[in-house]
């Protein structure tokens, strides 16, 4: 071999969750020749016990590794790269009849002289496998192999190689006995998310799973973790529920059996969706208000409608699988996305159901849920929900009295339930309560608005007479108009 000073390998992994540190190798001596400035190609490698490796790209790493402060390599270092390069021997005999003329430090530097673009980075693994065997694997060298295995995932993955050898890279990893302290199944797809290779994720997911590769991350609970999951909370994380509910059922539905945290992350994901259309929905309307657009016609509203049923439907699918794989412990969580779930569409009764669902498994909800949920029945006058919900009202205190009620009527006036709305104000007035200036207008307004009918009028006069009564308007003169007769009526409050 030609004589060099030195050779130099950089590196930018970006190996996030990783915890790693970064390398940048440099050591001189002599008896190595190093072209860096290539672009990275690898020639093939012979078989190996292991099993015949692919050859990736040249691994860069950017931390400083010298030789125990010395200013060449011992002849140690490069008989044992020359002769594993001549690959007479198996590197692990080779490297056991000269151990003890390489150092800690310089057995790291045989590990990235193999890994580097045209050498043979079967040897690096068989010699990180050597290493672990002689229990001499510290941090700093579990660090460095790492980094060198995201290398060459990073290449495969920046040529748009085939899934398949990613997938390998990893069972090659496991068979030497790699362990990083993460998972390198998320890595991988994190690596693929970042580089805009979504579709690529998707796809190396489902091979890891269709191969069956083992998945394990000690800091997850037990019903949580895993590939599918994993790939649903990025999707989530970027805004993109629908394609995270859609990546869960397919998956399901492609016999590749997903994780209980992948159902709940996608439960999640359908609250998100629902919520964002429930935002939309209310800008329309405020636009419509506006004059700035006209109102939804019949196609378009009925549109939505089935958007939402369909996202429901998703929802209640991912529940049930939820049930029925997972333990109790997990109930309440699903009742709880349920309840989520209607009542960001406006399901009123189904809200009102899962709210007892819950407590029947005893996970009780926050008492503003239950405020929310009557508001939702009141505005869809579903009156067998709203009693059984005013029944909690009976043994509270007047200040949630106040709210539960203020609630009540506020749903009664999204509904234009005015007559209910007007007997709420009053239940409150009955009760000591005041209730909020702009309720009582808004009621009064609403009442006025329909006043040429009997039983409006009736009620109209009875809420101004109670909201005299508690001195919450001043004396007023209602005028009454008979046209048939050509009579005005006027009438002191």
């Amino acid at each position: 071999m030609a004589s060099a000073n030195a050779f130099a390998i950089f590196a930018n992994l970006g190996c996030a969750n990783s915890g790693l540190s970064k390398f940048k190798v440099q050591f001189c001596g002599r008896g190595l020749s190093v072209n860096c400035s290539q672009s990275p190609g690898f020639i093939a490698a012979k078989g190996s016990k292991i099993r015949e490796f692919r050859l990736f790209k040249s691994v860069e790493v950017d931390r400083f590794i010298t030789s125990d402060g010395e200013d060449e390599m011992s002849e140690g270092f490069f008989e044992a790269i020359e002769e594993l390069e001549r690959m007479a021997r198996e590197p692990s005999d080779v490297l056991e009849e000269m151990n003890e003329k390489l150092s800690a430090r310089e057995l790291q530097l045989v590990l990235v002289y193999f890994s580097q673009e045209g050498r043979d980075s079967w040897c690096a693994l068989e010699v990180f496998d050597w290493l672990r065997k002689e229990n001499k694997v510290d941090k700093e060298t579990m660090e460095l192999m790492v980094s060198i295995m995201c290398g060459w995932v990073m290449k495969l993955i920046e040529r748009k190689s085939d899934i398949g050898d990613v997938v390998a890279l990893l069972v090659d990893m496991d068979c030497v006995g790699l362990k990083p302290s993460f998972s390198m199944i998320e890595k991988v797809i994190s690596l693929y998310w970042e580089t805009g290779e979504k579709d690529g994720a998707v796809l190396f997911v489902k091979e890891v799973l269709r191969r069956g590769i083992a998945y394990s991350d000690d800091n997850r609970e037990e019903h949580k973790g895993g590939p599918i999951g994993y790939l649903a909370w990025k999707m989530v994380a970027e805004g993109n529920y629908k394609d995270a509910v859609n990546l869960v059922i397919d998956m399901r539905e492609c016999g590749l059996k997903p994780e209980m945290y992948s159902y709940l992350i996608a439960m999640t994901a359908v609250v998100k969706e629902l919520n964002e259309v429930a935002k939309a929905l209310r800008k329309l309307k405020g636009f419509t208000k506006a004059g700035l657009i006209a109102e939804l016609d019949a196609e378009n509203t009925g549109l939505v409608e089935k958007y939402q049923a369909d996202l429901l439907d998703a929802g209640v699918r991912l529940s049930n699988w939820v049930m029925q794989e997972g333990g109790p412990s997990l109930y309440g969580i699903v009742h709880e996305r349920l309840l989520a779930m209607y009542v960001c569409s406006g399901r009123g009764a189904e809200a009102e159901r899962q709210l007892w669902e819950m407590k029947l498994v005893g996970k009780e909800a926050d008492k503003d849920l239950y405020d929310i949920v009557l508001a939702i029945c009141a505005s869809q006058k579903e009156a067998g929900a709203i009693g059984r919900l005013l029944t909690r009202m009976e043994v509270t205190s007047a200040l949630r009295k106040k709210k539960t009620l203020s609630w009540l009527l506020r749903g009664y006036l999204k509904g234009g339930h005015f007559d209910d709305a007007a007997e709420t104000v009053i239940k409150m007035l009955d009760l000591g309560l005041c209730p909020e200036f702009l309720d009582r207008a808004a009621v009064l307004q609403g009442l006025r608005r329909r006043i040429q009918q009997s039983e409006t009028l009736e009620t109209y006069l009875k809420l101004c007479r109670r909201l005299s009564e508690a001195s919450l308007i001043g004396p007023c003169m209602v005028y009454l108009h008979l046209k048939k007769h050509k009579l005005w009526i006027m009438k002191m409050l």
